[in-house]
């Protein structure tokens, strides 16, 4: 149904005439006869006002498949840092009224766990500003340390606080319930290895390389790292460079890699592995995630010079294999170079 013929059905069920709803819109009969004879559109900033004098969302009035809505909101989540308490609350509940639908219920789930994120995210980035600047102004108190910890993800000195005890129980969980299924081992293996539980990683690692079709690179890793958390640095090593010389441009081996040497400070290696990923990635778009480690590498070290000159590729990616030209993390990026280029003025 067209924009026109859905203002018609609407306006007929509100019992309106074409003047009655002119005049609440401030415009003419003619021009509301136009549109629904498909003559006219009504200009876009009308469109919350129809909506409102109908009861009605602005995505009722396109008279939307569930599936197009859904595709919606998540795209307006990809694309904005924050959303509009209205849109918000408009977008939660039509989501909840969805979750009673068999075929929209895994869907809908997902999208109001972003949803809920993404507000998250938006209020974090305020803590981030607000804390920071209240312990410029009272170094010396503890008053918003935690909330700025908590809000940008800041190591914990307690280790009741650091442990990654639940994470690890949840995982434990889905992986025992779902035995066939990859994904959930490998987030088990990593939250058990950021608390150093190694021989419990092991025994999970066994379970995961008996699993059909499981990359033996992936498995090679998680080896180097739970000789790691032994505090068996050689032996980490050694397993890495055999993997190296039996996968040299596996695109997996080489990102992991890279991921193995910048967790140990090996900065030089990292940025090498790291650039053959990025290099050998058969995909296309490809994902940013190397070249961001690239630009973090640099920043690091000081060198915000070439951090920024990082981003500029990060840029050009977003926008030649992307297509972006003005979604939210493509502006992110930009205010990132723009960052590291006041930083590195100030360090000359």
């Amino acid at each position: 149904m067209d924009l026109g013929n859905r203002i018609k059905q609407l306006r007929a069920k509100s019992g309106l005439t074409q003047e009655q709803l002119g005049m609440k819109l401030g415009i003419g009969a003619q021009a509301v006869s136009k549109w629904e004879n498909s003559a006219a559109m009504p200009d876009i900033t009308l469109l919350p006002a129809i909506a409102e004098v109908f009861g009605v969302t602005v995505d009722d009035l396109f008279d939307l498949t569930a599936e197009q809505r859904l595709n919606r909101i998540e795209n307006r989540l990809d694309a904005e840092n924050e959303l509009p308490s209205d849109v918000f609350y408009e977008y939660e509940d039509y989501l909840k009224s969805r979750l009673t639908n068999e075929s929209l219920k895994k869907r809908s789930t997902e999208l109001l766990a972003f949803l809920y994120w993404h507000r998250m995210n938006s209020y974090a980035e305020k803590v981030r500003s607000y804390a920071k600047e209240a312990i410029r102004m009272s170094p010396g108190e503890k008053g918003c340390q935690w909330m700025l910890q908590m809000a940008e993800g800041h190591a914990a000195w307690d280790w009741n606080i650091s442990n990654h005890g639940k994470a690890v129980d949840f995982y434990r969980q889905i992986a025992d319930e779902n035995p066939d299924a990859g994904l959930p081992y490998l987030y088990l293996l990593d939250n058990l290895l950021a608390d150093r539980r190694a021989d419990e990683a092991e025994r999970v690692l066994e379970r995961y390389a008996s699993l059909p079709g499981v990359s033996p690179v992936k498995v090679g890793i998680y080896r180097a790292h739970i000789a790691l958390a032994r505090f068996d640095e050689p032996t980490a090593d050694r397993i890495v460079e055999e993997l190296g010389r039996e996968y040299p441009d596996d695109d997996v081996f080489l990102f992991e890699a890279a991921q193995y040497y910048a967790g140990k400070c090996g900065y030089d290696k990292a940025i090498e592995y790291y650039e053959r990923s990025f290099e050998l990635d058969p995909q296309r778009p490809r994902f940013q995630d190397a070249l961001k480690a690239i630009a973090d590498i640099y920043e690091i070290r000081g060198d915000y010079a070439n951090a920024a000159i990082t981003y500029d590729r990060i840029i050009g990616l977003l926008e030649s294999e992307w297509g972006m030209t003005d979604e939210s993390v493509l502006l992110e990026a930009k205010s990132e170079k723009a960052r590291l280029l006041e930083k590195s003025r100030h360090t000359k």
